[in-house]
């Protein structure tokens, strides 16, 4: 075969060189035009064979054979693949080596109690220990003791060393009128007296002063011939009021005047009813303005009593609301 553009060094299939033809030298072997044209020689001086191309030995001197170019080839993209993995391997060595640096400052950092790091110099922050307590601070301090709870408005209305406001039949029937639900009933007279037997009849009188009775206050209501007189007896402590309750007999004095004829008197059945709440005892009697007696199923009339007796009682109960309001604002009052 030959080997670039200018025909290299010829060989035979017999593996031999052969040698170019030399006219000054008689026809004999290889010349080196550098050299004068001299003859190859190892002894002398080991001068390459003449290459005019410049691509190294065309025939290895000792062992006279072609070198292996597809070898030599596979030898160079080995090292070649070889260089790529080193680097590779470098490269991945060097950033495993500084991921590892970088989880270490971040333990470290987690791990000495706040401690950064900027650039070379690591700053540590203060641990919790460090920190100041604000032990000197002033604390907000509470009471130990709880204070008393509100008034209760019944003990105003159950002895009459609380129950000191003013009381008259005015305060307990205010008004012209009353109006439960859509029923109003228009006031009567009204009127106060201590001589608590004069304001009752049948046996009520001698139960009143037997208990202590201080003084009854009455008030008439009137709606659609019906009327019913109320009456308050006060006492001086709860005990005694229930006392009376227990032991009542007769009925409160219908009251007639003020428009309201008398009404309950003279044969007409009427209905008469009792209760107390404090220190207070408090009575009804309904009947009609005429002769007519009130029945046992009689609606009209029962319900008029129990507007009157609730209306009362509502009343009684404002009173000791009122006063424990007062009280629980001054106490010292």
């Amino acid at each position: 075969m030959s080997f670039g553009q200018g025909g290299g060094p010829q060989w035979g299939s017999d593996g031999q060189q052969r040698v170019p033809y030399d006219p000054q030298q008689g026809g004999q072997g290889p010349y080196d035009p550098q050299q004068g044209g001299r003859p190859y020689d190892p002894q002398q001086g080991g001068q390459a064979p003449f290459d005019p191309f410049g691509s190294g030995p065309a025939q290895d001197p000792a062992s006279g054979r072609t070198p292996d170019w597809a070898a030599l080839a596979d030898a160079s993209a080995a090292k070649t693949r070889r260089k790529r993995l080193f680097l590779l391997g470098g490269g991945v060595l060097a950033t495993a080596a500084i991921a590892g640096i970088v989880a270490t400052a971040i333990v470290s950092s987690s791990g000495d109690g706040g401690s950064r790091s900027a650039g070379n110099t690591a700053e540590k922050l203060p641990g919790p220990e460090a920190l100041p307590s604000g032990a000197s601070q002033p604390e907000p301090s509470f009471a130990s003791v709880a204070p008393p709870p509100p008034p209760d408005p019944k003990d105003f209305v159950s002895d009459e060393k609380k129950d000191t406001a003013p009381l008259t039949a005015d305060s307990l029937f205010p008004g012209k009128k009353l109006t439960m639900a859509d029923r109003a009933y228009a006031k009567g007279a009204t009127s106060r007296t201590g001589d608590c037997a004069s304001a009752v009849r049948s046996g009520l009188g001698p139960v009143l002063q037997r208990n202590g009775c201080d003084q009854v206050f009455r008030a008439t209501y009137a709606r659609d011939g019906i009327a019913v007189t109320v009456g308050v007896a006060v006492f001086g402590r709860e005990a005694e009021a229930k006392k009376a309750l227990q032991q009542t007999d007769g009925s409160i004095l219908p009251l007639k005047g003020a428009g309201v004829p008398a009404f309950c008197e003279g044969g007409p059945v009427c209905r008469f009813t009792a209760n107390s709440y404090g220190r207070y005892a408090y009575f009804t009697a309904t009947g009609y303005t005429t002769a007519k007696s009130v029945t046992a199923g009689d609606r009209t009339a029962f319900r008029a009593g129990d507007d009157i007796a609730e209306f009362t009682f509502r009343q009684i109960v404002r009173r000791g609301n009122v006063q424990a309001s007062a009280a629980a604002v001054d106490p010292a009052g």
